[in-house]
């Protein structure tokens, strides 16, 4: 019987070419597998752990953890920037720019007309590139609302109650105009006041180059319409 035994044993010596490892090789790289894998189950999580510790950090305001790379960003945002920042990091628009500004200017109607205010505060139009009186210096007080200010007759445009269009000598409630650009690149200016059942009244000359009564005008009337030009 172990004669036998010992015929095929050298049969399979023989047969791997009279290496006895030839068995051995294929199971010593799953081995070092099957250690790899052992030894990172045990050891990296932990490392995994710690690293992710060290990279994150909480929000000082809702407590929820964030990375390194959000809580440089958001320093950023809310420290290091030089404009305004509103509520959730938002920026609040500054309308600086149109508070407070000076445009001289002079309003050309649809009519035809330049707008004027003469030396005793009344307001027409006149047909006269050259004249003085119609030289308007235009100022924002505030987003979208102007006081318009006739600069030979240091007067200012006044829409009243009434609707009457006049020149005031001293800056009132009358003085506040709403400018806006129309469809047609014309400007409208209506009172900021005060209106008639409910509807807004406008500055408006017409076909005569008379104020328009601010009761009977109304936005889409190109008597009401006005075209800024430098001076």
């Amino acid at each position: 019987m172990s004669r036998w035994a010992a015929v095929g044993s050298k049969a399979a010596v023989a047969g791997c070419g009279g290496r006895t490892t030839c068995a051995l090789l294929p199971s010593l790289p799953w081995a070092l597998v099957l250690i790899l894998l052992l030894v990172s189950c045990f050891c990296l999580p932990g490392a995994a752990c710690k690293s992710l510790h060290r990279n994150t950090q909480r929000h000082p305001t809702t407590g929820l953890n964030i990375s390194n790379t959000e809580a440089a960003a958001g320093t950023g945002a809310s420290g290091g920037h030089t404009g305004r920042m509103g509520p959730q990091g938002r920026h609040v628009r500054s309308y600086n720019h149109l508070e407070g500004d000076i445009r001289r200017r002079k309003l050309f109607s649809f009519q035809k007309f330049f707008l004027r205010i003469d030396k005793n505060g009344n307001v027409n139009g006149t047909k006269s590139k050259d004249d003085p009186f119609s030289i308007l210096e235009i100022t924002s007080v505030d987003v979208g609302v102007v006081a318009i200010r006739g600069l030979h007759s240091n007067y200012y445009l006044a829409l009243n109650r009434k609707g009457e269009l006049y020149g005031a000598r001293e800056f009132n409630v009358d003085c506040t105009l709403k400018e806006r650009i129309e469809e047609n690149g014309y400007n409208t200016y209506a009172s900021a006041e005060w209106r008639n059942k409910k509807r807004q009244m406008f500055v408006g000359l017409n076909v005569h180059g008379k104020a328009l009564r601010g009761k009977k005008s109304r936005r889409k009337n190109t008597a009401t319409h006005f075209l800024p030009i430098l001076v």
